[in-house]
């Protein structure tokens, strides 16, 4: 039976490449953006002529996100898999993003994780199957300067699926995370700056240092060997084309030789929790019901 697959942020970088991905291997996507009518409407037309079903949702919009799952499920008839994509990045001194910046980055990256999750679990549980993957980060499981308001997103976003993990996981529905690394997407073009220049500026002859090693970082994704952000796409179609109770929680992808440093870290918070959850007889919240 052809599966069902819903991508948010399909418009450009990793959701793009995941929703064509998906859709030349016979999986029915819905891929959704912002604005397919406007500004996003070339993508979009050129989305649903490679069988795309493309539906307007901004995910830091609650009618938005709530209408926009309706008329998935209405254009489907059931939805088995939700990949959380939509997100943004920002760069700065990390005290010179003010509450606001922070609210505007959560918004986008952990809210509206909250809100596409709220909005597709109640069909999910009443099918008593489903799959959420959220497109989370190396930067999950680790902190790299001058990127710090994203970091503490995509630490929230992996704090999230962990807790659905076990909060559903009887229900028959799954969470999973993907941990892509740094690969060359127009992930940099889309960058959130801090508000307040005046910080910034305190820090004096270092001031420059965030833009400066950002610059360093997408040299880096220009490069001739650098990696091809198609493997985020292909360990999603992997992950898919796995038994569900094979699955991994968390599939790190990363061209740059992170991936055994990262999975190192995995395997033991995999292992502390199988543990901690042993000790409290909740072990059978990690596993799958089917």
């Amino acid at each position: 039976m052809t599966q069902s697959v819903l991508v948010t942020g399909s418009n450009s970088g990793f959701g793009y490449l995941i929703a064509n991905t998906l859709v030349r291997q016979g999986y029915k996507v819905i891929g959704t953006m912002r604005d397919p009518q406007g500004r996003n409407a070339s993508i979009a037309n050129e989305m649903k002529a490679n069988g795309i079903i493309v539906i307007d949702i901004d995910v830091t919009d609650d009618s938005s996100v709530a209408n926009g799952i309706a008329l998935a499920i209405e254009s489907v008839g059931d939805i088995d898999v939700v990949i959380n994509n939509a997100g943004v990045g920002t760069l700065g001194w990390q005290e010179s993003f003010n509450i606001d910046d922070f609210q505007k980055v959560f918004d986008i990256n952990v809210f509206g994780v909250q809100r596409i999750t709220r909005a597709i679990l109640p069909h999910m549980k009443q099918r008593g199957s489903g799959t959420l993957i959220q497109i989370s980060s190396i930067l999950g499981q680790f902190v790299l300067p001058f990127l710090g308001s994203y970091n503490a997103t995509k630490h929230a976003v992996e704090g999230l699926a962990e807790n659905y993990r076990v909060e559903l996981s009887q229900f028959g529905i799954q969470s999973l995370i993907v941990q892509p690394g740094g690969f060359g997407t127009d992930f940099g073009a889309n960058l959130l700056r801090s508000s307040d220049s005046s910080v910034t500026e305190s820090y004096g002859e270092f001031a420059t240092a965030p833009e400066t090693m950002w610059a360093g970082t997408e040299a880096g994704h220009d490069a001739d060997n650098a990696p091809d952000p198609q493997m985020v796409a292909d360990a999603i179609l992997t992950l898919l084309q796995t038994p569900a109770t094979q699955r991994p929680f968390r599939t790190t992808v990363d061209g740059t030789g992170l991936n055994q440093t990262i999975e190192t870290v995995n395997r033991a918070t995999e292992a502390a929790m199988q543990h901690i959850y042993a000790l409290y007889d909740m072990e059978h919240l990690l596993t799958l019901k089917q």
